[in-house]
Parts: structure tokens; C-alpha cells; sequence
């Protein structure tokens, strides 16, 4: 009878956790520097109690984690946002899916010769992400300040400087690859520059000028290929990493530069 009551309360706790695994199994998840491989690191600990080896993959240019991902090379990576997944799944023919939301990283506005938004001058130079779902992302933060306007009807958060509709400051653009864009500094009036390049570069994000807000549709997600999602280890990875001591860990440590999307 005890032998039978073991047993039960055996097959309840692995029905209940729905995630507990009899021999280890190794995730490889490829993951930007900063902040996405500390986040991975802060969860490792926990996934290791539940059986699940964290390999945490970090290559020098982070746009080869899709293609690592659809080559099998990686289970998941974890680095960008579904705008821009969309718009490289679109160009590459990629079979992907999202797992889950984690974190938004809001985009700002950097300069190292003005300090007010004020001071901005006629044909200033600025410089701006040059992939097309940030590039949209950089230009509607400047829309939303009144500096630009955009035409209307831009779909699938896609922008370059020929659509906009009004200049008054005749502000020159200057598109560069977004890992670029914080030694840019030096050279423009400004640049508007992803979070994580910020923190890469250990400047501190509280001296944007300006940010998005903790509305931007801008997620940073997990990402599996397509059928993947439903992967024990993968439903664990994303549970734990939207877990309210995770959630505590991102306002903690990043004080607002990394916002729980979750």
C-alpha cells in the first residue's frame, strides 16, 4: 500500500510540475551579451534543479543566431524582437515561432554634445539602426517627439528615411549597423541606439535624452523553430524566465533600461 502511495504522489508531483526530467537534458539557447546572456545566467541555477542543462551560446555577430537556429546548431535563441524576426523570417523564409515575451529594451535617443532635446539645431546629423524594424523603430521615437512626421500607412514596422513626409529641421540621417551606432556618438548630434548596445558599451541608459516607453511592441522573445514550442524543456525555460523573481531580478539590476514584458 505505502509502495502504491509513493508511486501515485510520484506521477502527481511530475503531473503537477509538468516539467521535472528523469536524466538531464542540455538546452542550447543562443543569446545576445547583454542583458539576455546575464538573464539566461540568472535562471541557469533553477533549470538545473529541474533536470535541464542551460548552454548558453554567444557568438560575435548576433545576426547569425537565426541562422544557427534553423541549422539546428541551437534550440532557441533569445535576442530580438518580433518586428525584426518577422522582417528577417519574411527576407530568409525562416520557420520559426515564439515561445514567449521576456523583456522590452526601450530605444533612446544618445548624444555627447547636447543635453536637451531643445538643443537639437537645424540639419543636425543622426544617427539611426540600419535594419528595417529598427530603422522604423529610431524614426517613429523621433516622430513621437514632433521632430519628423512619417506618411501614413507604414505597415509591418517597416520605415527608412525616404518616408517621411516633414523635416522641419532638416535633420540628415545617417544609417549605420546597430552594433555601430554607440562609436558613432562622437561624430553626430545624436543616435538613437538599442539597450543592449548601450549596456554593451557600459554607457549608462538613464542618460538617454529620450526613450520609448514600457508600451513599445518591441519584446525581446524567445524564439524556437516552428513545433518546438511545445517541448517540455523549452514551456520550462519560458515559465521560469517569466517568474516573478525573474521579474524582480530585471527592475533590480537594470532600473529601468530592461523592462519586464511579462
Amino acid at each position: 500500500m505505502t509502495r502504491k502511495l509513493l508511486v501515485l504522489l510520484t506521477v502527481l508531483v511530475f503531473a503537477v510540475s509538468g516539467f521535472a526530467f528523469a536524466d538531464n537534458i542540455t538546452l542550447k539557447v543562443g543569446a545576445a551579451v547583454v542583458p539576455h546572456a546575464e538573464i539566461l545566467e540568472f535562471v541557469k541555477p533553477e533549470l538545473k534543479k529541474a533536470g535541464i542543462d542551460l548552454q548558453i551560446v554567444v557568438l560575435d555577430d548576433e545576426a547569425q543566431l537565426n541562422p544557427a537556429l534553423a541549422d539546428k546548431q541551437i534550440d532557441a535563441n533569445y535576442f530580438q524582437h518580433v518586428p525584426y524576426l518577422e522582417s528577417v523570417s519574411k527576407e530568409k523564409g525562416y520557420q520559426f515561432t515564439v515561445a514567449g515575451k521576456i523583456h522590452v529594451e526601450p530605444i533612446g535617443f544618445y548624444s555627447q554634445k547636447i543635453k536637451s532635446i531643445s538643443q537639437l539645431k537645424k540639419g543636425a546629423k543622426i544617427a539611426i539602426p540600419n535594419n528595417p524594424s529598427n530603422e522604423y523603430r529610431a524614426l517613429a521615437l523621433l516622430e513621437s517627439k514632433g521632430i519628423i512626421k512619417l506618411k501614413k500607412g507604414l505597415a509591418n514596422y517597416q520605415a527608412t528615411p525616404s518616408d517621411i513626409v516633414a523635416n522641419p529641421k532638416n535633420i540628415q540621417f545617417i544609417e549605420i549597423e546597430a552594433a555601430q551606432l554607440t562609436r558613432s556618438l562622437p561624430d553626430v548630434d545624436g543616435a538613437i541606439i538599442n539597450t543592449n548596445f548601450v549596456l554593451d558599451a557600459k554607457i549608462d541608459p538613464n542618460t538617454a535624452l529620450f526613450r520609448e516607453n514600457a508600451n513599445s511592441p518591441y519584446a525581446n522573445i524567445i524564439v524556437v523553430r516552428k513545433g518546438d514550442e511545445t517541448r517540455p524543456e523549452i514551456k520550462k525555460l519560458v515559465a521560469t524566465l517569466q517568474t516573478p523573481v525573474v521579474k524582480k531580478f530585471l527592475l533590480d539590476k537594470y532600473k529601468g533600461s530592461v523592462v519586464p514584458a511579462f
